[in-house]
């Protein structure tokens, strides 16, 4: 459940924001920079903080639109690009060939498997697994927008977008490690 650490941040301006957008990106800025020096502190590789530097990249950017204009149309805006924002930083990390689970993965695995293709397949299909769920949620909750749906579209959307990802990253590691040791020919009995 480590890999949730890096959606603090965004949980935090999630929260803020329904009082003010302004405030809700300096929540997630502040908590952002917390997490980051924390983690850097605990000797973590800024390659397992790729969410976490995104989303103060993210919170700086909104940050300064909110401060400098509070009535930006942005603010209307903010979960949309929130999770576009997200899926560009899932996508944009497999195209670049470092899937942002990467890191994340390697803080919990032992250091002699880093380097296996299988591991790095692995990562490459969860990254995308999230990829798919933010870019879900972004293009769902832009079409609530347009249409004027009910909250709870945009809701099941979340939970859709987020749940799905959160299970196929617990789940599909196990599988993939079972189907590769199912491949290893059983060593004979003596």
């Amino acid at each position: 459940m480590g890999y949730l650490r890096g959606f603090i941040p965004w949980i935090v301006s999630g929260v803020v924001s329904s009082f003010d957008w302004r405030w809700g990106a300096i929540g997630g800025l502040v908590t952002g920079l917390l997490l980051l020096l924390q983690d850097r502190r605990r000797g973590v590789d800024l390659d397992a903080l790729v969410l976490e530097i995104s989303a103060i990249v993210y919170f700086v950017v909104v940050g300064a639109v909110a401060v400098t204009d509070p009535d930006s149309v942005l603010a209307d805006h903010t979960d949309v690009i929130s999770f576009a924002w997200l899926a560009a930083t899932a996508w944009g990390s497999l195209a670049i060939g470092r899937p942002f689970t990467l890191g994340i993965a390697r803080r919990q695995t032992p250091r002699e498997y880093w380097d296996m293709p299988e591991f790095i397949r692995v990562n490459n299909h969860i990254t995308a697994a999230w990829g798919a769920g933010f870019t879900f949620i972004a293009v769902s909750l832009a079409g609530c927008g347009a249409v004027d749906a009910p909250a709870w579209v945009g809701i099941s959307a979340h939970v859709a977008g987020l749940v799905g990802p959160a299970v196929f990253t617990k789940v599909y590691p196990a599988r993939a490690q079972a189907r590769l040791l199912a491949q290893v020919p059983a060593t004979a009995a003596p």
